[in-house]
């Protein structure tokens, strides 16, 4: 009874997400073994019904090819082979970073066993314990492997609150200082890393000592983490396969608690493929107030308009809708360094739209107007329009200027005062003349 429950609940939402499509592209490559396919039929079943075309493929079998040509042949590849020690030679750490910038995106399952992904791991700062220390927690008090661990689930940008609790079975490991890591679910504070004999304090003091990094216990440890690339790419490692598996999206956590595992592992799925939390500019413009085209260059003190136009992506409607949920989104003018930082506030009445006005600076060169918005979970939002400011043409300043009213008195006495002179002494100069020829005479 409590497995037809459960069965229901996963049912239901799968439902809800049906014909959520990816914003990047619908072809999966899963590597997998095939004879534990039929151990992750309910997730494999749930991409299927959302419209994604599912290739599988053996970890040893030398096609489908990842890449042909410089090209990835698949815009989502999913590697539910942890234990595996040996790939085919187009599957290798190398060549899955390769993937990422190509913007295919990945979902990779970890192992306490050392195998080719753990050093895969390594390169997205992801510390692994040593061999063979899976996670392990004696509470809540419960039946069955203390290595068979229920986690409570945190909301954050990436999965929702709602969310059961989920079973996990795996490796955890410590997260590095990298900014493009996105911490999506985290050990239990209780559970720590430990030998497979059940924990004794001999193993646990052996495996601090060859890990090299203190104790692994605690909440700082982290089971499933993200990692988005700056082309926007995406990349999710699980520390335990058995998260994907059948049997934990059926075993219920308590007496009429279903787990969350089914839910769980599709929105972790979503946010890797980039069905959710994408966002994009669509265009950026610029002018002057009052006017609406846009300028080449614009001179010093000008009162300028800055606008962008932000969608987010809609899955279930695989189509991109105008966004004003961006509270916190900055305005960079810079030249080298920023000459104005102002804050771009979402238009009312006007979906999508980001707009500010500000006042050039009194200095000028090559400009560019710069927006770069980098938060954990979303896609980053960049943009750089370059423009010149320069100064005021020669007709373009006041003819006369009040606070200069001194110094045209003292140019125009100063004229006067010469004219006068000169009028003076060459009168002067005459009348000598003329008295000479007189007594001459």
């Amino acid at each position: 009874m409590v497995h037809l429950r459960s069965l229901l609940f996963l049912v239901a939402g799968l439902a809800a997400r049906l014909n959520a499509k990816s914003s990047t592209g619908d072809s999966v490559l899963v590597i997998v073994e095939p004879k534990q396919q039929d151990n992750y039929s309910l997730f494999f079943n749930g991409l299927k019904e959302q419209g994604y075309e599912l290739t599988f493929r053996a970890p040893k079998d030398q096609g489908p090819l990842v890449i042909e040509y410089d090209v990835p042949n698949f815009a989502h590849v999913i590697l539910l082979a942890p234990e595996q020690k040996n790939f085919a030679k187009d599957v290798t750490p190398q060549s899955l970073v390769e993937l990422l910038g190509k913007k295919t995106n990945l979902l990779i399952a970890l192992s306490p066993k050392q195998t080719p992904l753990s050093s895969l791991a390594a390169e997205f700062s992801l510390t692994l314990p040593p061999p063979g220390t899976p996670l392990v927690s004696y509470f809540p008090k419960r039946e069955g492997s203390p290595s068979v661990i229920p986690v409570t689930v945190q909301a954050n940008s990436v999965v929702s609150s709602t969310l059961k609790p989920v079973w996990f079975s795996g490796i955890p490991y410590s997260l590095g200082n990298n900014p493009m890591l996105v911490p999506i679910l985290n050990a239990p504070a209780e559970s720590f890393a430990s030998e497979t004999d059940g924990g004794s304090p001999d193993s646990l003091v052996d495996a601090a000592e060859r890990g090299g990094e203190g104790l692994w216990a605690g909440s700082q440890l982290g089971l499933v983490t993200g990692f988005q690339t700056l082309d926007n790419s995406r990349v999710t490692f699980v520390g335990g396969v058995d998260v994907f598996s059948d049997e934990y999206a059926l075993k219920a956590i308590s007496k009429g608690v279903p787990s969350g595992n089914g839910d769980f592992v599709r929105e972790v799925a979503a946010w890797t493929f980039q069905e959710s939390q994408v966002l994009r500019i669509d265009s950026t413009s610029h002018h002057r107030v009052n006017e609406t085209e846009p300028l080449e260059q614009y001179t010093t003190n000008d009162n300028i308009v800055f606008s962008a136009h932000i969608s987010r992506y809609d899955p279930k409607a695989s189509s991109w809708a105008p966004y004003s949920g961006i509270n916190d989104i900055q305005l960079e003018f810079t030249m080298l360094d920023p000459h104005i930082r102002t804050a771009l506030l979402p238009s009312p009445g006007q979906p999508g739209k980001y707009s500010v006005t500000f006042r050039a600076p009194d200095r000028h060169g090559v400009f560019k107007f710069v927006v770069d918005y980098k938060r954990k979970g979303l896609t980053y939002l960049q943009s750089s329009t370059t423009v010149a400011v320069v100064p005021p043409r020669h007709d373009g300043y006041p003819r006369f200027l009040s606070a200069a009213w001194p110094y045209y008195t003292g140019a125009i006495s100063t004229s006067i005062a010469f004219f006068l002179f000169s009028a003076l002494w060459l009168a002067g100069d005459s009348r000598e003349k003329k008295a000479k020829g007189h007594k001459a005479e």
